[in-house]
């Protein structure tokens, strides 16, 4: 039974209390995904803690993903159950990264891990045409001729979790968007440091165009070598462009090692 069920709780109770509370009423059942939470007033006196303490349990899901709140009154605010795990771990991850305790190399070596092994599931699975289709016309998206930067790296990064979510794995497709978004910053900052971009964009086309070309032909071990050539590239040139530093996505590069 939990806290809301039980009615007031002992004083002295605070958010803490209501993340353990709503984990166990997600777990039940008694919250759903869709389902909107009601007002901190009635939260508050439903799990038997302060309203202060139900704002900040409410800011910590929404960072965590696990709600979405809105602003306003009436039938249409409050916070919303959504669940979308990506949200919460890719902003630690990118927190962490920036400390420099979680080195750019380790997320790279990482994301080969995942999209070599997803690439050998999605072959063994027999993925379809129709799974295809988003990949696919991502690809075409990084194909137009007047694309810039910005916009390129994050068709990039879609085309990426896209070929990835094939395995049907949910978590490595969690994981993989997780990773793409924590070094995001490293990523358009590199990017912009690139001074023969038009040359790097070529090649970059080239193998998407190879790893897409593999993965529609179900060869799971020619789309991992093909995968696993195209990160270490792209990280190298990445590496060459901001002399090691960790790049800043507006122009300029830390003193920090990017590993």
């Amino acid at each position: 039974m939990t806290a809301g069920e039980a009615g007031a709780a002992p004083r002295g109770r605070t958010h803490d209390a209501l993340l353990k509370d709503i984990e166990a009423d997600l777990r039940s059942g008694r919250i759903k995904l869709g389902d909107r939470l009601p007002g901190e007033r009635a939260l508050a006196e439903a799990y038997g803690i302060s309203r202060a303490s139900v704002r900040e349990a409410i800011r910590v899901l929404d960072a965590m993903g696990v709600l979405r709140r809105s602003v306003g009154s009436g039938p249409t605010s409050g916070a919303i159950v959504i669940s979308d795990p990506s949200v919460g771990l890719s902003s630690a991850l990118r927190l962490h990264v920036a400390s420099s305790r979680l080195p750019v190399a380790d997320i790279v070596e990482t994301r080969i891990l995942l999209e070599t092994w997803s690439a050998r599931a999605a072959a063994a699975r027999d993925v379809s045409d129709e799974d295809l289709v988003q990949a696919a016309g991502l690809l075409h998206a990084m194909d137009n001729t007047g694309i810039d930067r910005a916009t390129f790296h994050e068709l990039d990064a879609r085309f990426h979790v896209a070929l990835s979510s094939l395995a049907g794995n949910a978590v490595v497709a969690t994981m993989m968007e997780s990773l793409s978004g924590s070094i995001v910053g490293y990523v358009k900052g590199a990017m912009g440091a690139m001074e023969d971009w038009p040359e790097v964009l070529a090649v970059l086309r080239a193998q998407h165009h190879g790893i897409f070309g593999a993965v529609r032909a179900r060869d799971g071990d020619l789309a991992a070598r093909l995968l696993e050539e195209h990160i270490e590239w792209f990280h190298q040139q990445a590496k060459a462009a901001t002399g090691g530093a960790v790049p800043d996505p507006n122009g300029s590069a830390g003193s920090l090692p990017a590993g």
